[in-house]
């Protein structure tokens, strides 16, 4: 290795510390709330070959589709690669982009006129045309159906917008201002991100810089084999499904993976997973390898690099024509669904080789998309992605109403949602009784509920896991399953909606009411403690019948706690019922 220990450590920290500022740049730029508010984007710094050797994860599946992103562009376009340009795609086939909704935007790093390295970003774009406002639509049978395919193009060249290219963005997407805002701020969030390799480079010198992006990631690849050689070897499966495509509404979808580790290699073989759906639920290898990274960091260590080492370990086998291998243009736009899946079902398998490291399974993800035009005639598309539950882990209970495993995107504000877009949120808040019971119970699941003030809009959602809950381990209990009601309590015009649908028109005074699953349980209910079950009580997570009813407790004796605890606390400040294994 050309650079010694401290330098290449103070590398490592500073390529780090700049695709920070990278992430927090596009936040602060990014004029869509899907991406200043809900932080629906990642940024990278790749090596000239198109490997990960600078990242500071937000949506782990953005770390594996970079990388085929670079890898296309580099292939179209060979040696007219130049310094100024900037490219962009979202196609989930040619690039290997997560879904069409997400477009990437990548710009080659040039020093001394050598390429050394490429800077990028993907982020979720509220609306590229499609069937529906959101693009996202549960009932598109083909990818021609999501939104204009944009192949890897180039967006500016030598430093100037290709006005083409420019034209044809504005002209695709009922929200042009926002889309081309958030672009052109992927495109400042890239520059400042050659600005900072610049000074990196001038500095400690373009040779150290490269040599230690080629020095991470052999260290990262051999520290995961060294850990991988400590657990047994042989082979173990995991199995999980998601309701329904949202086109064959009474067909559940599966997700299988075999593991077979062998001394330092270890191989997925995902080849026993269901058909290609003709709704949306379809995923490309590129986004499996993206939850792949995810379950091993999370058997390893959460602050494993997710560099190009990582990937080199990962060894993956598919079925042609499975839902994780599609024939093009199958539909990808619900691919969220598919990958926790994916992930739930590698956290199941690879828990039976690395002990101690079990959850239960979580509420799910999912999204929603509210589109028209107000009252003054302006379009808007209003994109949402909505949080709901861990299931309970090792040790602990589940985590309540929040983004889970690959999702890290944030809930938006009530605030900013009324003040943006016309709907009013009537109501928010955690779904008492909807952790799986256990010994530890699961997390809550999420209400959202949302009166229309626009004249017309079209509704789409993204969920799942109304028929199919989160699942319980070692006898723990499901959680509760979710629901979309149009209406409710509205008598005739109350409607029970699938977990995945597109386009349902919806008029001024109609109320959306979202509930998300709940997380499942571990261990038997009969061994959860009894003060964690009155301080479940007294936190509105469990309520009394519902103690009763699924742990078995005695109602008088329950009540009575809970009301001590209560009177207690009137006059003093008691302690609180013992949380030891509750968070």
């Amino acid at each position: 290795m050309a650079v010694d220990q401290i330098t290449f450590q103070v590398l490592q920290s500073r390529l780090s510390g700049i695709v920070q500022e990278m992430q927090d740049n596009i936040f602060r730029t990014g004029y869509s709330t899907i991406i200043r508010e809900s932080q629906d984007a990642s940024c990278m710094i790749l090596s000239a070959a198109g490997d990960v050797v600078g990242e500071n994860v937000v949506l782990p599946l953005h770390v594996s589709a970079l990388p085929e992103v670079v890898r296309a562009i580099l292939r179209d376009y060979g040696d007219d690669v130049c310094p100024g340009d900037a490219f962009i795609t979202n196609h989930p086939y040619l690039a290997g982009v997560t879904h069409s909704i997400d477009m990437a935007v990548v710009t080659p790093v040039f020093y001394n006129n050598k390429l050394i390295a490429f800077c990028a970003s993907i982020a979720h774009k509220s609306d590229l045309g499609g069937m529906v406002p959101g693009t996202g639509s549960s009932s598109a049978r083909e990818i021609f159906q999501e939104g204009i395919q944009y192949p890897p193009v180039k967006y500016m060249h030598h430093g100037a917008v290709v006005k083409e290219v420019d034209a044809i963005l504005r002209a695709n997407s009922r929200t042009p201002d926002l889309i081309m805002g958030d672009i052109r701020g992927q495109v400042g969030t890239a520059r400042l991100g050659e600005q900072r390799l610049f000074a990196l480079a001038d500095r400690y010198g373009v040779d150290a810089v490269t040599d230690t992006f080629a020095e991470a990631e052999v260290r990262t690849e051999e520290r995961v084999r060294q850990t991988i050689a400590g657990w047994k070897d042989g082979s173990v499966e995991g199995e999980m499904y998601v309701d329904n495509d949202g086109i064959v509404l009474d067909r559940p979808i599966k997700y299988h993976v075999k593991i077979t580790k062998t001394g330092r290699n270890i191989m997925f073989d995902f080849s026993g997973s269901g058909d290609q759906t003709l709704g949306p639920l379809n995923i490309l290898p590129p986004v499996v390898r993206g939850c792949c990274f995810f379950a091993m960091t999370a058997m390893i260590d959460p602050a494993l690099p997710k560099n190009g080492g990582l990937a080199r370990v990962v060894e993956m086998k598919f079925r042609d024509g499975s839902v994780l291998h599609p024939k093009f243009p199958a539909p990808t736009n619900t691919y969220m669904a598919s990958a926790t899946a994916v992930t739930e079902a590698l956290l199941q398998a690879l828990s039976k080789l690395v002990p101690n490291r079990q959850t239960a399974g979580t509420g799910g993800v999912g999204g929603l998309m509210i589109g028209g035009k107000d009252d003054n005639g302006k379009a808007f598309v209003q994109y949402e992605i909505v949080g709901s539950a861990y299931g309970a882990r090792t040790g602990k209970d589940g985590v309540s109403g929040t983004s889970v495993l690959l999702d890290n995107a944030r809930t938006a504000p009530i605030e900013v949602l009324e003040s943006e877009f016309p709907t009013r949120v009537r109501r928010f808040e955690l779904i008492r009784d909807s952790g799986g019971p256990g010994q530890f119970r699961g997390g809550l699941g999420i209400r959202r509920e949302y009166e229309i003030l626009a004249p017309e809009v079209q509704f789409s959602l993204r969920g799942g896991k109304h028929t199919n809950p989160a699942h319980g381990l070692e006898g723990g209990s499901p959680g509760g399953t979710g629901a979309c009601i149009i209406n409710p309590g509205g008598g005739d015009k109350e409607k029970h909606m699938p977990g995945r649908f597109g386009g349902l028109y919806l008029q001024r005074g109609d109320v959306i009411r979202l509930e998300k699953s709940g997380g499942g349980g571990i261990g038997r209910v009969s061994d959860r403690p009894f003060d964690l079950l009155v301080g479940d009580v007294l936190d509105g997570y469990v309520s009394v019948d519902a103690a009763v009813r699924n742990y078995g407790v005695d109602a008088v004796k329950l009540q009575a706690a809970v009301d001590a605890w209560r009177g207690a606390s009137k006059n003093a400040e008691p302690a609180a019922p013992q949380r030891k294994g509750s968070k």
